[in-house]
Parts: structure tokens; C-alpha cells; sequence
């Protein structure tokens, strides 16, 4: 991070424990590092929570933030002058993981999140300042039942404006709000800070929030109802105005020096990512495109809502991908895509599960947002809280009959695919229903027991799931039940959701089966090096390709065809 005004960069900067800032001789970083290499050590020892966090492990480095001023003129040439840096956070142990920061203008202060570790292996995330100049530090924010992230320094240096995520429990969902706290002026020199929520009863999933050059407005896009929109935020009254009238997701704000403009980067379900000009004032716009590197692809179908009511009065919407040519003559067969989180909505373009590719192939693709999802308000994300086989299933399968009433789809060839939790809510229904020709299930939980102590952040997930939850919505417990052929897919490097729990899955699917071997019509695509994304272009290829044979084999009749690279 560079100062809007001064000439001091902050970087955030992974570190060997007791190291200090010598470039070299044994108490350097490079030297530790050095040490452990050369003599093959990659063993870590732990004395906290967590170890691991999505696909990476953690330690033996700590991240720490250093600042450092940069040359008063331009290097001659040949030269390479070095930065003196000056470490603002020496041993944090691990309360600097994925910790995020914000430099006032003049840069005088750091604001960053630092995690505090609790008994029973509780943690949550709080707001500190450091004094660049002299490193006095102090705690901004602090509430051991919220999660304070996404610090913004405003343009005047006064406020600091923030996320605020409460604690879950059994029975409540997190809600989300935006913040502000004060951090220098008459406002901050009062006593310890106040966090004040500038729009009470607002939801912002999605929001990362950018300041307008008053240091009066607050600029975010949150999701709403399959897309998320941007608003702008007067932040002493509370007042919001949604600047977009489409239903496109916005994304990466910044918000020009003179005020008058935003910048962001747009997608929607049925557009990839594009840099567009919104005004900073007025409602009900639609962007101005602004050039790109590259042309927008013409897609195979299009893109329409799907609506219905669930059966507590809930209304529920869904996305709807349909082939060009489909009809009554030749209704596409669909399927249905699961969303992961739980907590998220089908809103934007994604190159990872990317509807369009099935739609090339002649499949409408249904992208539903049940129950659990954001941008519907803090009652819908609550329905199925504590409860996932119960209101995000019935959601599902509301939403999939509505679809299927439509004359051009095939009802009586549909698949049901998810990943993450999406790919819990595929293994779900495999066990509740024998109406899908074939189940698709991407790192999938399916054994709550397990998953809950085993993921990289079980202090999160043992705030919903009681053993109750557990044994009432456990997909493990239904699989005597699974008839339906399921393609399982799972990397071994996947922390957030184990590998056990595909390999365990897979052993459920196998001794269960009791015909001949050759015949059974579950398959598990195993990636050794790949994470809860399956990031490797080549693999992604692969994934695709698997996932496109196993659905033709189920869905059309088709012999299954191993791809060329797998055989």
C-alpha cells in the first residue's frame, strides 16, 4: 500500500519466527530458511488454532506488516537502492493470517485486522492502529462476538469504515453490516472507539467498502436478488441510493479523485468480467462500457428468471440458461447447478463453474438461490440455518418443477451437480430422491461428524452445527438410498472440505454396491495436486471434459468415453 499524500509504502511480509530485519548471518529470515532447507525439514510445530487454511499450510513463517519510506528522487541508472524497512508487528504468532490494512492518507497510521485466539480454539478478528513513526499501537475495535474486516481509511484521515460479521449460532445466521469507527479528530480522543452501523438492518454480503474524496460517502456493491448492485451511502444519515438499475454483479470499486466517478469491474451471469463508468451521483444508471482487451463472447443461449413460492410463502427465484433452438420439438434437458457457501447467490460470471459450456452442449442449466442465500434479506439466508436438509432441498426441488413447465425442457432427463456445499446439497439429494438421472458432487461434505473437526476452520462451523444438526442433516446417513449414478470429485490438497470426506463417500457408493463391479455407475475423479478449486487450466479441461462424459452416458444414453488424457 502506498500513502495518498507521503512518499511511505507498507507491505505485508511472511517471516521466520525471531528473525529480525539483517540481511544476512544467522538471525536473517534467509538464513532460517536457508537452515530448513538444507537440511529437509518441512515439519511444523504448532501451538494454537488453527494449521491450515484452504489449500495451504500454515507456518512455520508469520506474517507481519513493514513500512518503509521510498527515495526522495528517481534511481541514476544501474542503481537499486534498498528500502529500509521497519517491522510494525514484530511476533504476531498467527494473528496476521490473511490479516488486511488500510494507510491513512499522510501515512502517519496503519489500520489492519489482527485475530484474537480464544479458549476451545475460538477466534475472532478485530481492528488495530500502529503509529508508523515510533510503532505505538492500540486496538481501534473490538467485540468477541463480531468479525471486524475490510478496513478504509477516508480521505481526511478521520474514520475508518469497515465490515462488521456477528458470530453465528445454532439457530442465527451471521448477519453483515457496514461500519465506521473513528480514528482521529475530537471523535477518537473521547474514549476508547465506537463502532457505529451507518445503515441499521442492512445486509451488505459481497460489500467492500471505497470512500468518496468528501470523506462523507461510502460506495459498496452488495448482492440483491441475483445481482449486486452499487450504492452509494451518506454516512452520517444513513441514507442509501442504488446507483445501477441492472442486474449485473459489481466488483473491485475505486472511486475517482474529483468524486464524480466510479469505476468498476461488471459481470453478470451471462457476461464476463468488464471494466465500466457509473456517476457518482444519480440512481437507476446503466454503465458505460470502457475498452477492453478483449471482445465479448457470443453465447450459445440465453439467460431468463425462473420464479416460484416456496411452501412457508418464501418467494424464490432462480437463473435459467436455455439453448438456442430449444423447443417443443426438441426440449433441452436440464441441469441443475447447486451453489456453494452456503451463504451466496448465483449473481456473476464464473470461469470455474461456467453455465454456458453445458448450454454449448445443448443442456439448459438452472441456477437457483434458495434458501441460505444472500441478497434477499436476513429471513431468507435464515430459512435452512441449522437445518440444511430442510428448506434449501424443498427450495431446490420447488424451483427445479417450476423450470420443468416450461415446454422446452426435457423433464424427464435432468441431472442435479454441486461443489462445496452445493456438492453437500448434491449428496443430499442422492439420498432423497431418485428423480435425477445422475448426481454430479465436487468437494462435497458427507460426513458431518467428520468434516466439522477436520476442516481448516472448525471453530467456524461448530457454531451451527451441534451434534444435532449433525445427525439430522448428515447426507451419510441416506446413503442406503442412493439409486442414482454419481460422478465424485475431490483434490487432495483441499482443506476446507477434506479429501476424507470424498474418499469416504466413495467407500459409501462401493460397499453398497452389490452387483458386479464392472457395472457400477459411480466414478470419482481423484486430483492428487489440486485444491477446493481445480485451478491447473489443463485440469479444469479435464474436469469439464469428465463431467460432459458422465451426464451423456446418464442424461443421453451415450457409452461413457474416458477422456484421451485420463486413459
Amino acid at each position: 500500500m502506498t500513502a495518498r499524500t507521503a512518499s511511505r509504502v507498507v507491505v505485508q511480509s511472511p517471516t521466520m519466527p525471531g528473525s529480525d530485519d539483517a540481511t544476512e548471518g544467522p538471525t536473517s529470515d534467509a538464513a532460517r530458511r536457508a537452515a530448513r532447507k538444507d537440511r529437509k525439514v518441512s515439519a511444523i510445530l504448532h501451538e494454537g488454532y488453527p494449521v491450515r487454511y484452504w489449500d495451504s499450510d500454515l507456518g512455520p513463517d508469520e506474517d507481519r506488516w513493514l513500512a518503509a519510506d521510498l527515495p526522495a528522487g528517481a534511481p541514476l541508472a544501474g542503481e537499486q537502492p534498498q528500502a529500509a524497512w521497519t517491522d510494525l508487528t514484530p511476533a504476531p504468532g498467527r494473528s496476521l493470517h490473511e490479516s488486511a490494512a488500510a494507510l491513512s492518507p499522510d501515512g502517519a497510521l496503519l489500520v489492519h485486522t489482527e485475530k484474537v485466539f480464544a479458549a476451545h480454539g475460538d477466534q475472532h478478528d478485530r481492528l488495530v492502529v500502529v503509529a508508523v513513526d515510533g510503532g505505538a499501537r492500540r486496538v481501534l475495535a473490538d467485540d468477541p462476538a463480531t468479525d471486524l474486516f475490510a478496513p478504509a481509511v477516508s480521505p481526511d484521515g478521520r474514520w475508518v469504515a469497515a465490515l462488521a460479521e456477528s458470530h453465528s449460532s445454532p439457530t442465527l445466521p451471521p448477519t453483515l453490516r457496514l461500519v465506521v469507527v473513528p480514528l482521529t479528530g475530537p471523535e477518537a480522543e473521547t474514549g476508547p472507539a465506537a463502532v457505529r452501523v451507518v445503515v441499521p438492518d442492512w445486509e451488505v454480503w459481497g460489500g467492500v467498502p471505497q470512500w468518496g474524496p468528501d470523506s462523507a460517502t461510502l460506495f459498496l456493491a452488495v448482492d440483491h436478488e441475483g445481482g449486486a448492485p452499487v450504492f452509494r451511502v451518506d454516512v452520517a444519515s444513513g441514507a442509501v441510493v442504488r446507483l445501477t438499475a441492472d442486474r449485473g454483479a459489481y466488483a473491485d470499486l475505486q472511486v475517482s479523485p474529483d468524486g464524480r466517478s466510479v469505476y468498476a469491474v461488471r459481470s453478470a451471469v451471462d457476461a464476463p468480467p468488464a471494466v465500466v463508468r457509473l456517476a457518482a451521483e444519480g440512481e437507476g444508471q446503466q454503465p458505460v462500457a470502457l475498452p477492453g482487451p478483449a471482445t465479448v463472447p457470443d453465447l450459445p443461449g440465453t439467460l431468463t428468471e425462473v420464479t416460484a413460492t416456496a411452501a412457508d410463502g418464501s418467494p424464490l427465484r432462480a437463473w435459467l440458461a436455455v439453448p438456442a433452438g430449444a423447443g417443443p420439438a426438441e426440449p433441452a434437458p436440464l441441469l441443475l447447478w447447486i451453489h456453494g457457501g452456503p451463504i451466496g447467490s448465483w449473481n456473476a460470471w464464473s470461469w470455474r463453474w461456467n453455465p454456458w459450456l453445458a448450454v454449448a452442449r445443448g443442456y439448459a442449466v438452472l441456477l437457483p438461490d434458495p434458501g441460505l442465500s444472500t441478497g434477499y434479506g436476513a429471513q431468507f439466508l435464515a430459512r435452512g440455518w441449522g437445518a440444511w436438509g430442510a428448506e434449501p432441498y424443498t427450495d431446490l426441488l420447488t424451483l427445479t418443477d417450476a423450470a420443468l413447465l416450461r415446454d422446452d425442457l426435457d423433464a424427464a432427463r435432468t441431472a442435479a451437480m454441486g461443489g462445496s456445499f452445493g456438492g453437500y446439497m448434491a449428496n443430499w439429494v442422492a439420498g432423497h430422491t431418485d428423480r435425477f438421472r445422475a448426481v454430479v458432487t465436487h468437494a462435497s461434505l458427507w460426513a458431518l461428524d467428520q468434516f466439522g473437526p477436520t476442516t481448516d476452520g472448525a471453530y467456524y462451523w461448530t457454531r451451527e452445527m451441534t451434534p444435532g444438526m449433525q445427525a439430522a442433516n448428515d447426507p451419510a446417513a441416506h446413503a442406503a438410498a442412493i439409486v442414482t449414478p454419481m460422478l465424485v470429485i475431490h483434490g487432495d490438497k483441499d482443506y476446507r472440505v477434506p479429501i476424507g470426506e470424498g474418499l469416504r463417500l466413495w467407500w459409501a457408493l462401493n460397499s453398497a454396491w452389490d452387483g458386479d463391479p464392472a457395472d457400477m455407475p459411480h466414478k470419482f475423479l481423484y486430483y492428487p495436486d489440486e485444491n477446493h478449486w481445480v485451478l491447473s487450466p489443463q485440469h479444469a479441461v479435464l474436469w469439464y471434459e469428465t463431467v460432459f462424459a458422465f451426464l451423456a452416458t446418464h442424461v443421453h444414453g451415450v457409452e461413457f468415453r474416458v477422456p484421451d488424457l485420463l486413459r
